[in-house]
């Protein structure tokens, strides 16, 4: 089983949006909103800043491996990262998601890829540094609909819970009455099989998501050294102490980002993410809710819980744990923690990254490469077979269905058109209209209502012949509209869609070994992986 690669751009699959377009093509008025970009300059000399922040790698990797002893598949490869870390010339690549179920979309896969690749990449183009994949669990998120379904082969399986608080701490055990479900779905062929055991290892044998997701990303990437870090520790949140205070005390990173918003909007693009003035939680069993303050006091929102700033303060000196930072801080409390020079991420998170540069210079913490993950488009034999019949090529799959429907009916010549005849139409109506002018200039109305009867009794005869001609060309219109719906289900990217299930039960772990050969977040293209 082979596949044919084919790099596209990104004006044509429409990946990214405006400011990360921009971006990508190094424009000029983006240049404020970043300090290096993703080339081999850009991270010669990010090397050099980072050696100059201080971080405790003690305390990081004491953590890591306190946390790869949480499940029992760690492996040997990530293992001896862990300790790598302890050198000052080792450096990390981070990517971050949230715990979807089963992985969620397949882009979770992609992400992953992609930071092991630009590691192998960075190591062959400064062999005096080691570096080490990483990828940031989001365990202390609490928007449980966001991570508690994936798609396969159109059903939606879904995790069903009344559990509260962060996701990461939510006891699977639920998940065993989804089983039924997924035997069904996936067979009982070698590869259903496989996929199902992983399933239930992960899962039924794990008590908590965020080990189940360790246990799940292990199986999956543990070979190539991939270290999973839960920023959910006591140890790595009091080094955060101070910022945690700054931003409670004194809205330092609600007042910088702002600022940065500011600028972009007057550069014309929209805000991914709205700073907060406390851009903190407080978090506990069952609970993680927003931090607010109203007159003297600091209230947890949705709760009775109140403080004043002394008591506040010493929670966080004594319970760090139980202050989880935001969207806004988090990717600060990242850089603290880790000797970190590239973020790769998607479009939505690169954006929101750009308008962080002047928080992390306020707060004195280097401010990561931002590197988009790689976009990837499967197409199946069958689809490709489908795309020659029509005679349209992988890059006319990213166009309209309409616009793709009509570009089939040009070339079977199925189009009625009658433009040229409704502008003879109109020069005729127009020596009418001198001529009735002559005679009485009153008529005048009278002579544009009846060309523009005859023009609309044109039109809905077009319409007419259009759609009787399409009727005959329904099997071909059907075709396209299900290469429509199987590359953007719901309208959707496949990647931000289909679970990896979907390829997996058809390909095996071929799937995921050309995914690994082919993302490569430094091309910055879009890749269209073909099945020959």
């Amino acid at each position: 089983m082979t596949f044919s690669p084919l790099l596209i751009d990104f004006k044509t699959s429409k990946t990214l949006n405006q400011l990360v377009a921009d971006y990508a093509k190094k424009e000029i008025k983006i240049k404020p909103f970043y300090k290096n970009f993703a080339d081999t300059n850009g991270f010669a000399d990010i090397l050099k800043t980072v050696l100059k922040q201080t971080i405790d790698r003690e305390i990081l990797v004491n953590a890591l491996i306190a946390q790869n002893k949480l499940v029992t598949n760690t492996s040997v490869a990530t293992k001896q990262n862990t300790d790598l870390l302890r050198n000052k010339n080792c450096f990390t690549v981070t990517t971050g998601h949230q715990l979807c179920l089963f992985t969620g979309p397949l882009y979770f896969i992609y992400k992953i890829f992609s930071t092991i690749n630009l590691v192998e990449e960075l190591k062959k183009q400064f062999p005096e540094n080691d570096f080490v994949p990483v990828y940031w669990m989001a365990s202390e998120d609490h928007d449980f609909d966001e991570v508690n379904n994936f798609n396969v082969f159109g059903k939606n399986i879904k995790w069903e819970s009344k559990q509260t608080g962060a996701v990461g701490d939510f006891n699977t055990d639920e998940l065993q009455l989804l089983l039924p479900q997924l035997k069904e779905i996936f067979g009982a062929t070698e590869n259903g099989n496989f996929i199902l055991n992983l399933f239930e290892k992960a899962y039924l044998q794990n008590t908590t998501l965020k080990n189940a997701t360790r246990f799940l990303v292990n199986e999956l990437f543990g070979s190539y050294g991939l270290v999973i870090l839960d920023g959910n520790a006591k140890d790595l949140k009091k080094q955060f102490i101070p910022h945690f205070k700054t931003d409670i005390f004194k809205n330092l990173a609600y007042t910088k980002v702002s600022e940065s918003i500011n600028e972009l909007e007057k550069l014309g693009y929209r805000v991914q993410v709205n700073p907060r003035k406390i851009n903190c939680f407080f978090m506990e069993d069952g609970l993680r809710a927003r931090i607010e303050k109203q007159g003297n006091e600091y209230v947890v929102i949705g709760t009775n819980k109140k403080f004043i700033e002394q008591e506040l303060e010493k929670l966080i000196e004594n319970n760090p744990e139980k202050i989880s930072p935001n969207v806004v801080l988090r990717p600060l409390y990242q850089q603290f923690i880790l000797p970190n020079i590239a973020y790769v991420g998607g479009p939505g998170e690169i954006a929101y990254w750009l308008q962080y540069k002047s928080m992390f210079s306020e707060f004195k913490i280097n401010f990561p490469i931002l590197v988009t993950r790689s976009f990837i488009t499967v197409i199946e034999k069958n689809i490709k077979s489908k795309l020659e019949k029509l005679q349209f090529t992988e890059v006319d799959v990213f166009k309209e269905e309409q616009d793709l429907i009509k570009a089939f009916q040009v070339k079977a010549n199925a189009i009625f058109d009658l433009e040229s005849d409704k502008k003879s139409i109109e020069l005729v109506f127009n020596e009418i209209l001198t001529k009735i002018n002559n005679v009485d200039k009153t008529l005048n109305a009278v002579v544009n209502a009846e060309q523009q009867k005859v023009l609309t009794s044109l039109d809905t005869l077009t319409a007419k012949a259009n759609k009787a001609l399409k009727q005959k060309l329904d099997t071909e219109i059907n075709q396209i509209k299900t290469i429509k719906r199987k590359l953007f289900p719901n309208g959707t990217p496949q990647e931000r869609y289909d679970n990896f299930a979907n390829f997996y039960l058809k390909y095996g772990n071929i799937f995921l070994t050309e995914i690994k050969k082919q993302a490569n977040p430094l091309n910055l293209k879009h890749l269209v992986l073909t099945e020959d």
